[in-house]
């Protein structure tokens, strides 16, 4: 049986982060927590920074899974919309190592996690361009910008569940979806 060293190194890299963040894991640390000498991490990776971008790559990818497992194509637009920004929110609020770089990110400001924070939104962004284009192709939303309407779709959703919460009780998952159908989907207007 022969072993996997660079999927050891890859999982040593996610303990270490997970465990210590970007800014104090070392390509030591991730050796010794790999069970692997630190010059074999550099057959794989030429430093830390890649070491990081495949791990976070795999990340947004499982990310991605998720929604896609959310949606069912018999509801309508907005309640998969909902569907999948829950999921994608709620895996991004409940995994280990996203907690870890968005603790690392508002107290520390290291760039390369910002980095990959920016890289997270913007595929959650486009994942969200992507549904909203086919929401108006089969006539389900009226037509619009899909770039601006998912940004401000995944702007508000996040505004919901953890800008909210830090004031305020937080809502429901059922108020969540109800708000962003109101606020996005039908407008607050009473005329038509």
């Amino acid at each position: 049986m022969s072993v996997d060293r660079r999927q050891m190194i890859l999982d040593g890299a996610t303990k270490a982060f997970t465990q210590f963040g970007y800014k104090a894991t070392t390509m030591d640390l991730v050796a010794k927590l790999a069970n692997v000498g630190k010059g074999t991490i550099y057959t794989f990776f030429k430093n830390k920074e890649e070491l990081f971008d495949e791990i976070f790559t795999s990340l947004l990818i499982e990310m991605r899974r998720i929604a896609d497992e959310a949606i069912d194509e018999e509801n309508r637009f907005s309640e998969n919309l909902h569907l999948a920004l829950f999921a994608i929110l709620e895996f991004r609020k409940n995994h280990q190592l996203t907690i870890k770089i968005f603790q690392e990110s508002a107290e520390l400001g290291t760039s390369a996690v910002k980095e990959m924070i920016e890289k997270m939104e913007q595929m959650i962004i486009r994942y969200i361009q992507i549904k909203v284009k086919e929401a108006v192709e089969k006539g389900e939303i009226k037509p619009c910008d899909p770039e601006l309407t998912a940004f401000v779709m995944v702007k508000l959703y996040i505004a919901l569940i953890f800008d909210w919460e830090k004031r305020y009780d937080p809502l429901s998952k059922e108020e969540v979806a109800a708000s962003l159908e109101l606020y996005v989907l039908k407008g607050l207007s009473t005329t038509t």
